[in-house]
């Protein structure tokens, strides 16, 4: 019994610290859009992105991830940042980028369901690893 409740808590643990880097990535990448420095307003310019739609991409990215932070709602988060990640997958497909940017986002988005995933027993019924 003490090594299913010390494996639980290993679990516990892995999950909020995938949770806590993903939420502090994604607020890094949002406060991006608000404050336009010379890297966002670049690959704004190389994605065809209008600049103009910074503060817009900045505000549903924050939404995502306060939903995402807030453990009662932490799965309807994960499911809109993984919405949010593949429009950034398609436009990195679109523009031609790099392979790196263009798979980041889809490790991304894996990181951000390992951690709900390792803190939801819930959400593991459903979707049960089998040895």
């Amino acid at each position: 019994m003490a090594e299913v409740k010390s494996q639980s808590m290993a679990l516990q643990w892995t999950g909020r610290i995938l949770t806590g880097l993903t939420i502090l990535f994604m607020l890094f990448d949002a406060f991006g859009k608000f404050a336009k420095p010379i890297q966002v307003t670049d690959a704004f310019t190389r994605l065809g992105l209008p600049l103009s739609t910074s503060t817009t991409i900045g505000i549903l990215l924050l939404v995502s991830t306060i939903v995402y932070a807030i453990p009662r709602t932490a799965v309807l988060g994960a499911v809109l940042l993984t919405g949010f990640l593949g429009g950034a997958v398609a436009i990195h497909l679109r523009a031609g980028s790099t392979t790196f940017e263009q798979v980041f986002p889809v490790i991304f988005g894996i990181v951000a369901w390992a951690g709900v995933y390792l803190r939801e027993c819930g959400l593991r019924r459903v979707f049960p690893v089998r040895r």
